[in-house]
């Protein structure tokens, strides 16, 4: 069986799913995802550790979830739309965290 044969049962079982099953696990992996910044939000705001952060990719970054957000809202995915906005809030968290810092130490 080749990979076509693979991927058309795949999105066949997938169908079978019912969509708010698939939504509640784009938002459990949403939710993980963002918890995972948590580590990091610890450390800037309050050990005020910034070395090493590179504001350029978090904007980046901010700028490509930006878009994802606007994908889910173009196909209506409350999990990519919650998740996106979690995400971006997380990471200005950070960006500011670091700024301010930065700032201070000028």
């Amino acid at each position: 069986m080749n990979y076509l044969n693979h991927l058309q049962i795949g999105i066949r079982v997938c169908e079978n799913i019912p969509s708010l099953y698939i939504e509640a696990l784009g938002i459990a992996a949403g939710i993980i995802g963002i918890l995972a910044w948590g580590p990091q939000i610890v450390e800037v705001w309050k050990h005020e550790k910034h070395e090493g952060i590179s504001l350029p990719t978090f904007f980046v970054v901010g700028f490509s979830l930006s878009l994802w957000l606007v994908y889910g809202i173009a196909i209506n995915s409350l999990a990519m739309i919650v998740a996106n906005i979690m995400t971006l809030s997380v990471i200005a968290i950070i960006i500011i965290g670091v700024m301010r810092i930065r700032k201070r130490k000028l």
